[in-house]
């Protein structure tokens, strides 16, 4: 929303985009939502993972930990995605590419991961088999189309905190988490491991954007340099009395590197 605002000419400050940092993205998305999906699951039904047939629409960062998580604990995987290069790395990370229609009737799970609107439609949703569990781990709550439920034919019934059960004319009912929202802001904790990383990176976005010289910030979308994302790993390595390898001076020359870094260059993800 940001860089859409920035491009139509209607951004009045300029922004610091810490989402997209390499040490929010490949921590928080990743390594926060790999142990959190199970957390919100357990949290909210007591369900058992093994064996079970869960799709995950979306294989970005989040998608990828839920992945991890689902088939750690035996659960049979299906992936969605639009992305060719993503979906490679599914189904390089063995999980069986499809879409959704293909797998709708027969998951006991669903789980959005896409960051985008109406992945799962009022179509899908009534094609779903009984005591089907359909939860949102991305932005937002707009993947799934909660809305198209809320009609006189369906009935709610709240279940227990953050979970509803959706039940159609037929007696089929479906498990909601959290009305579509975030699953695991709504239904579990977050990591304080992981809170550290993320917080300490927008620490540093916003001491960037106050200390900044006149004019070094326009009205747009910036991102933290890749020296503060290596400077908010080095700060959170001490936890696991975790040694670094320093480069020799010949090494560092050899490589075209700083010796104290940024290791890596800015397009590297």
């Amino acid at each position: 929303r940001l860089y859409q605002l920035s491009k139509a000419g209607k951004l009045c400050v300029p922004a610091m985009n810490v989402n997209d940092s390499v040490t929010k993205q490949k921590f928080d998305n990743l390594y926060c939502c790999r142990e959190s999906i199970l957390d919100g699951l357990k949290r909210t039904t007591d369900m058992m993972f093994g064996g079970k047939q869960v799709v995950v629409c979306g294989y970005g960062e989040v998608g990828k930990g839920c992945c991890a998580a689902l088939k750690a604990m035996g659960s049979i995987v299906y992936v969605t995605e639009i992305d060719p290069i993503c979906a490679l790395q599914a189904c390089m990370d063995g999980f069986r590419l499809v879409k959704l229609n293909e797998v709708i009737r027969q998951v006991d799970i669903v789980i959005t991961c896409t960051g985008n609107k109406n992945v799962v439609t009022r179509e899908h949703l009534d094609r779903m088999k009984n005591s089907c569990i359909v939860c949102n781990m991305g932005h937002s709550n707009t993947e799934i189309d909660v809305a198209s439920l809320r009609t006189p034919e369906l009935t709610w019934e709240r279940v227990r905190s953050q979970v509803d059960h959706v039940i159609w004319p037929d007696g089929k009912r479906i498990v909601l988490l959290a009305e579509g929202r975030l699953l695991n802001l709504s239904c579990s904790t977050v990591p304080t491991f992981v809170l550290s990383i993320t917080a300490t990176t927008q620490a540093l976005a916003l001491i960037e954007l106050y200390n900044a010289p006149e004019g070094r910030y326009k009205q747009d979308v910036y991102l933290l340099p890749k020296k503060m994302d290596e400077y908010v790993a080095s700060l959170h390595l001490p936890t696991f009395d975790a040694h670094l390898t320093e480069l020799t001076d010949e090494q560092a020359k050899y490589l075209g590197l700083n010796k104290n870094g940024p290791f890596k260059p800015n397009y590297y993800r």
